[in-house]
């Protein structure tokens, strides 16, 4: 496949065999069967790898695909506003919001307007962009948008747990304890540990679309998903 090939479709059940050796692409499986394939990263130690999502490269299709079933799992918690986190999973936000019937969303951000508090921030890593030195920051403009709301926070992919636990420091200093924790993708099982340390809570409170492990490779080469 060509890199711009990736997340384009959402193919028929069975298309691909799920359970077996990979190469190239994992083929992730959504709940009523249909297949995405997603890019292999092979991580550092050169012996184990993750499947990639990138939500905002996807094609229309398969965003409104991952919105709607996203949407639908945290409909019965009543939603007020939707809440995303920079930078893909605002793309994902505000798809699930529309798909809520709601008219707007709450971006968090990590470019400072001049009009933005430093009090109103938290520092913030993610797994794809180790080395860059971010905050976290929430317009000040939009905290009456969210004050005694029911919140979901909303990301892209939830993977060690980091952004996610920022955006869950920034609300709740400012008042406000999200009744969900969203994602298209959750990566591997690492982020509990994060969020439990967080809150015994959010583990509980947080849902995805689909679910991908870490890879292990094989004498062949290849990629295998850990036994369920």
């Amino acid at each position: 496949m060509a890199p711009h090939d990736f997340w384009q479709e959402l193919h028929p059940p069975g298309t691909f065999a799920g359970d077996g050796e990979f190469t190239s692409f994992y083929v992730a499986t959504l709940e009523d069967g249909r297949q995405l394939r997603l890019p292999i990263r092979e991580l550092a130690d050169g012996g184990h790898a993750l499947a990639s999502l990138i939500v905002n490269q996807a094609s229309f299709a398969v965003l409104d695909a991952l919105a709607e079933s996203l949407a639908e799992k945290i409909r019965p918690m009543r939603i007020d506003v939707v809440a995303g986190l920079p930078t893909l999973g605002l793309t994902l936000a505000a798809a699930v919001a529309q798909k809520l019937g709601h008219d707007r969303y709450v971006p968090l951000g990590t470019s400072r307007k001049f009009w933005y508090r430093d009090e109103l921030s938290v520092a913030l890593s993610s797994i794809t962009t180790p080395t860059q030195q971010k905050r976290l920051y929430i317009d000040p403009r939009m905290l009456p948008l969210l004050q005694g709301q029911r919140v979901a926070l909303i990301d892209d992919v939830i993977s060690s747990g980091a952004s996610i636990v920022a955006g869950l420091h920034l609300l709740m200093a400012c008042g406000i304890e999200p009744v969900v924790i969203g994602a298209a993708m959750l990566q591997s099982e690492r982020w509990r540990e994060s969020l439990a340390a967080a809150g015994p809570q959010w583990s509980a409170r947080t849902v995805g679309v689909f679910t991908t492990p870490i890879l292990e490779r094989n004498a062949t080469g290849r990629w295998l998903a850990p036994p369920a």
